[in-house]
């Protein structure tokens, strides 16, 4: 392919860039819509127990406040935990919002406050009087340590990893041994745009929703059966997310008060989160885990066991794979894993950023440092000389790995040969300078999704899929792609996403969204491709009459032949000539 159109691999500025800097990208709290009430969250100030009383008399009494719902003026709600399941929800009982007077954990919604303007809501919040009857609690996974167990795997996406050889004999065998203990505490998503949503009803009973979410079609089945829309008359727009990393995979309280709200008062209304509520949403939970390595003198492991405890809440099993890792990394025949849940008086956690990986990846690493200091051997080395080639549990070689370049290749441009090991040694003046490197590993996933390409006849050509963009490229990526596949100039392509209505897409998630997406819009292209191929054969005196489609090139705006790409014919001419305005293709692929 000519360099003229090939874009992808390149540097490129995102196509949704000017928008972002200019203003003109609205985000869910930014839609100007007419009527608009706005919602105040009234957030527990237990983090377990019953509420006794909800007085809201002094906040209705200001001029201007519509309506103070509670878990005793909410409108009728489905009570079957299936009702409330988003499309990652973990197994258990997931957290209904005003359901009842039960208190699950501190921060929890038990009131909205609708006002005629934003402050308004938030001033006549700080009015509603709430009397509680708290109940003991326990937030400390320490607290709770001896009370954990294997969590329920049904729906978890989590298997109990099998043992392989005899871990506990390898130990005691080892000439070398480290067993230590890791801690890490909660971490909060709390991405710069806050959690908000604006559902816009309309008179037919229908609703639109603008929300801040990595998925708006698992948003839109979410509202559709806790509110028995059908899919249909209800759709939700995220085209732009001001970050999220995990935090919006499953549908916010924010979301499901809005539309409870707009229903109920046949209006539009905005509820946002204030930045102390965006630490009542879900969280990577704190860890309490274990490593033991034993090795030979001269550094081969024997034995890996790594023990993990991760916090969940009381009605929900959130599990990740914190401990797989360590039986993928490194090269060894006796290998054990376990993990383990706790119930807290918190929300639920939610995925964030590599979960689980970034916890027991960072666990193992440690203790293949403190192995390298006990053994005297240099870090990369040992890691090198326990270098796995294969998936040892699944007995199946990796499609690809390049972990052994990039350790050279890092070690070569930080000037790794200079380390001194020796701990406390190297300086800079007064300050102490410590080098050092760990492994880090993720999964390589694709799913199935779908988009649809339109080409029209002047050489525009739309791409779209309801996949998001959280801020990781997807625009650009997807542009690329599809600009690529069919040979034209990117300016002339652009890809729509974050509309429930666009055709069907995972949500936005754990790495796959440029492979999974990728893949549905590169073949979305190339069946358009075809198509265009087939017209420009067709033109009045074309040099493609006799050709076959592998004999072609898509460059520059043209179909060009392979071997002698000055001679072509020019998309448009091809479409137009085709007496079709457009040219379009959508494909599922999986």
């Amino acid at each position: 392919m000519t360099p003229d159109t090939a874009y992808i691999g390149k540097p490129l500025s995102r196509v949704d860039g000017r928008a972002k800097v200019t203003g003109q990208a609205k985000y869910a709290a930014e839609y100007n819509v007419p009527d608009l009430l706005f919602g105040h969250v009234v957030s527990s100030g237990v983090a377990a127990g019953k509420i006794r009383s909800v007085d809201a008399a002094e906040a209705l009494a200001l001029p201007g406040v519509v309506q103070v719902f509670t878990h005793e003026n909410r409108p009728s709600l489905p009570w079957f935990d299936r009702s409330y399941h988003d499309e990652i929800a973990p197994p258990g009982s997931p957290f209904r919002p005003l359901y009842d007077g039960k208190v699950r954990f501190s921060g929890q919604p038990i009131a909205l406050v609708v006002a005629e303007s934003f402050e308004l809501a938030r001033h006549a919040a700080s009015l509603v009087k709430v009397e509680y009857d708290p109940a003991p609690h326990e937030t400390s996974i320490e607290a709770k340590r001896g009370e954990a167990y294997h969590p329920r795997t049904s729906k978890a996406g989590y298997t109990s990893p099998k043992p392989r050889g005899n871990a506990d004999r390898g130990l005691q065998e080892a000439a070398v041994v480290v067993d230590e203990e890791y801690r890490l505490p909660v971490e909060h998503h709390n991405p710069m745009e806050l959690y908000a949503s604006t559902a816009v009803w309309d008179g037919d009973g229908k609703v639109t929703v603008y929300d801040k979410t990595q998925g708006s079609q698992n948003v839109r089945d979410y509202l559709s059966k806790v509110f028995k829309y059908s899919s249909d008359d209800v759709r939700v727009i995220s085209a732009f997310v001001g970050g999220a990393f995990g935090s919006g995979l499953r549908p916010q309280y924010n979301v499901f008060l809005a539309v409870m709200a707009a229903r109920e008062l046949k209006r539009a209304v905005r509820v946002s989160l204030t930045r102390q509520q965006m630490f009542t949403l879900g969280y990577r939970p704190a860890v309490i885990q274990r490593v033991a390595l034993g090795a030979t003198p001269e550094g081969e492991l024997r034995a890996i066991v790594h023990e993990g405890v991760a916090g969940t809440s009381r009605h929900e099993d959130y599990v990740e794979n914190m401990v797989l890792w360590s039986g993928l990394l490194y090269r060894c025949e006796n290998v054990r894993l376990d993990h383990k849940v706790v119930q807290l008086d918190l929300t639920t956690p939610l995925d964030m950023r590599a979960p689980g990986a970034a916890s027991g990846v960072f666990a193992l690493e440690s203790a293949m440092d403190e192995l390298a200091v006990k053994l005297g051997i240099d870090p990369v080395e040992l890691r090198l000389s326990n270098y796995a080639e294969e998936d040892e549990g699944a007995g199946k070689p990796f499609s690809t790995k390049e972990l052994r370049a990039c350790y050279a290749q890092a070690a070569e441009r930080f000037g790794w040969s200079r380390r001194d090991p020796r701990i406390g040694s190297m300086r800079d003046g007064e300050t102490l300078i410590g080098w050092g490197m760990a492994s880090g590993a993720w999964e390589a996933q694709q799913g199935s999704a779908s988009a649809k390409a339109r080409l029209t006849d002047d050489g525009k050509l739309v791409v779209s899929s309801a996949t998001a963009d959280i801020g990781t490229g997807t625009y650009t990526v997807m542009s690329q792609i599809a600009a690529e596949t069919l040979g034209l100039p990117i300016e002339d392509v652009a890809f729509k996403l974050g509309d429930s209505v666009l055709p069907t897409s995972p949500v936005e998630g754990g790495s796959w969204t440029a492979a999974t997406i990728g893949t549905a819009v590169q073949a979305a292209c190339l069946e358009v491709r075809e198509k265009v191929f087939e017209l420009a054969k067709k033109v009045d005196g074309s040099p493609l009459a006799d050709a076959m489609i592998e004999d072609v090139i898509f460059a520059g705006g043209q179909v060009r032949l392979a071997r002698d790409p000055n001679r072509g014919v020019p998309i448009v001419e091809a479409v137009r000539q085709g007496r079709t305005e457009v040219v379009e293709a959508e494909v599922t692929t999986r």
